[in-house]
């Protein structure tokens, strides 16, 4: 088994991070990758604080391993959000959309791992000197939110600024995609999209097959205009949004055409609905349990990495 000072620091048996996906990562989904080895990730992206603290007791309930949370730095009640994951203890906090140095003491004394995403090697060298114990360097062939930078290019680049152990995300979903990512310096990996055809994940049969017939050019950036590009699925929504952003359009009136898109995917509304999902789409091609999905990866990487063998799919 591939182990890295990663399963070390975070108490997991395979080097792998299940994305905090907004309004999917539940504790039902965390819980299942954490039993098999991984570390699972709930979502704090709704901004309710009652409902995350009660996806990460699922969670708990579900697993005794390792669980983590992942926030993104702004809204209305980060401060109340973050207070709660102090008081949760979590294995780990992963943070998006800021720097968490804010809330780095009260994490930290809970004796939470705290591991923000960087999407520049600038970002991880900031992270690092506030007190980050990880970096988790995601290129932009992630779906949701993303960077410029393609992962190919961007972790190497973290892992030579920084002396933290560096996690690379987006774009990977197989073995070769874990194997590239240890070669490229990173001790792990964070993997969203395949997740997305765990069994444990509760997303609709819509949004699943789609993802199952999807292809290399199926995923589209949007939002650019706003400052906010986000990789998603081409659907109906995408297409109309794409054709009204660089329009008379006003920001206000383009940022309320895609309220609720998110939690129309997820419940399988294909009108209005914004299917995230990263630029592997053509790999994902089938429903796994999550614990297969691990063990497959990690059997692929190992014996591309360490018996020198070609890919045989």
């Amino acid at each position: 088994m591939l182990k890295t000072e990663l399963c070390d620091l975070v108490g997991i048996e395979y080097p792998i991070f299940q994305g905090g996906m907004a309004r999917i990562s539940d504790g039902k989904l965390a819980a299942a990758v954490s039993e098999a080895g991984g570390l699972g990730i709930v979502s704090a992206a709704s901004g309710d604080v009652e409902q995350i603290a009660g996806e990460m007791d699922i969670a708990a309930k579900l697993t005794s391993k390792p669980i983590g949370v992942n926030i993104m730095l702004r809204g209305s009640n980060i401060d109340e959000i973050a207070a709660m994951i102090a008081e949760k203890k979590p294995a780990v906090v992963t943070t998006g959309a800021g720097s968490p140095e804010k809330y780095m003491d009260m994490w930290k004394s809970a004796g939470i791992k705290v591991i923000p995403v960087a999407a520049s090697a600038a970002y991880a060298k900031l992270f690092e000197r506030a007190g980050a114990d990880a970096v988790i360097a995601e290129g932009g062939e992630s779906g949701g939110h993303i960077g410029e930078l393609t992962t190919m290019a961007l972790v190497p680049q973290v892992c030579d600024a920084v002396s933290i152990p560096v996690i690379a995300a987006g774009g990977i979903a197989d073995g070769r995609g874990a194997a590239a990512a240890l070669m490229l310096g990173a001790c792990g990996i964070q993997v969203g999209t395949r997740f997305l055809l765990a069994e444990e994940c509760s997303i609709s049969r819509v949004y699943k097959d789609k993802l199952i017939k999807a292809n290399d050019t199926s995923t589209v950036v949007t939002g650019r205009r706003l400052g906010h590009p986000v990789r998603s699925l081409k659907s109906k929504f995408s297409r109309e949004y794409s054709r009204i952003e660089y329009t008379s359009i006003s920001d206000e009136e383009l940022e309320q055409f895609a309220v609720g898109s998110l939690g129309a995917a997820v419940t399988g509304d294909e009108n209005h609905g914004c299917f995230l999902a990263g630029q592997i789409s053509g790999i994902v091609n089938k429903e796994q349990p999550a614990a297969e999905i691990i063990r497959e990866i990690f059997e692929q990487a190992e014996a591309l990495l360490t018996g020198g063998t070609k890919w045989v799919k």
